[in-house]
């Protein structure tokens, strides 16, 4: 047999050569995210019940259905036929516009309420975490403290008796209530991120606190805020119902809410179809948003993502 000959790199160093080194692909951590998430099935459905509700609420928003949401049409309590799909109330009116009518009203609420109350939360919770251990820090905390003892409905009472029953009272006295976990979180997860070394390189080389805290700081902390808004989205819905049975929510248009509360008479004479279909309404809606954060949240969660 021939011996196998040499090359001139073997014969001075000894050493086989190594194999073109191939670049490994690296996925960020929001890929993998976005593919953990992909693969929850529970996650997945609740995205797409929820894109179901939000297309209907879109077709409300442009005058598509439910135009006809307030118009006594009907005879009293009529059955559900082709005409009513789902009946009519105590006065004639469509409950199955009003059911779809009222997604649009679920919607505004929940958006309206997330998102400032994510931004508050985000930005007094940036504050006290990096600023810890300070006058600012100690004023927030006291704030939380003092509106978190407030009983949520006695406080809503209140911020709508001094607002003399302006209709964005209830949304004030939810944003004022809800930042406060959004912030107590961001404060954690700040205190934490101030000691990383690309902070102490942006103070070594001069940036100013407030873009570090708003352009370094703050993006880092996007998956805690992203699964709280969600959250405060289904809280916000159901204290709005809650709220609205109470009489003490949606004052100009109607909500499931306000069905559920007009059906109290409804129920006391044997008809059901107003407050059945109101349930099941915010049933459908409030369980997809719950298992569509779940999910999100088991996607977003930094241990298991780097994990994977």
């Amino acid at each position: 047999m021939s011996a196998i000959p040499e090359t001139s790199d073997q014969l001075r160093g000894g050493v086989d050569p190594a194999p073109s080194a191939q670049p490994e692909r690296t996925e960020s951590i929001w890929g993998k995210a976005v593919y953990k998430f992909s693969r929850d099935r529970a996650g997945m459905i609740g995205l797409g019940v929820v894109l179901v509700y939000f297309v209907m609420a879109l077709g409300v928003w442009l005058g598509v259905w439910a135009t006809e949401w307030s118009d006594v049409e009907g005879p009293k309590w009529a059955p559900m036929s082709a005409e009513h799909w789902f009946g009519t109330n105590i006065i004639g009116q469509d409950i199955f516009q009003r059911a779809v009518y009222s997604t649009k009203t679920a919607f505004e609420i929940g958006l309206v309420v997330a998102v400032l109350s994510t931004l508050i939360g985000a930005l007094f919770g940036a504050l006290a975490g990096f600023f810890s251990g300070t006058w600012i820090d100690e004023i927030i905390l006291w704030m939380k403290g003092v509106l978190d003892s407030i009983p949520f409905y006695l406080f809503v009472a209140a911020v709508a008796f001094a607002l003399e029953g302006n209709p964005w009272s209830m949304h004030v006295a939810m944003v004022s209530v809800f930042w406060t976990t959004t912030g107590r979180l961001v404060r954690g997860e700040v205190i934490k991120l101030r000691n990383f070394e690309f902070v102490e390189a942006s103070r070594a080389i001069g940036v100013a606190q407030i873009t570090i805290i708003f352009r370094h700081i703050v993006p880092n902390t996007f998956h805690i805020l992203l699964v709280q808004a969600t959250i405060v989205f289904v809280a916000a819905i159901k204290s709005e119902v809650i709220l609205s049975f109470l009489g003490l929510g949606v004052q100009d248009g109607v909500s499931w809410g306000l069905m559920i509360s007009e059906s109290t008479l409804e129920v006391l004479a044997g008809f059901f179809n107003n407050f059945v279909w109101a349930s099941v309404f915010l049933f459908g809606l409030v369980m997809a948003f719950n298992m569509f954060s779940d999910a999100l949240q088991d996607a977003l969660d930094p241990k298991k993502v780097a994990g994977s």
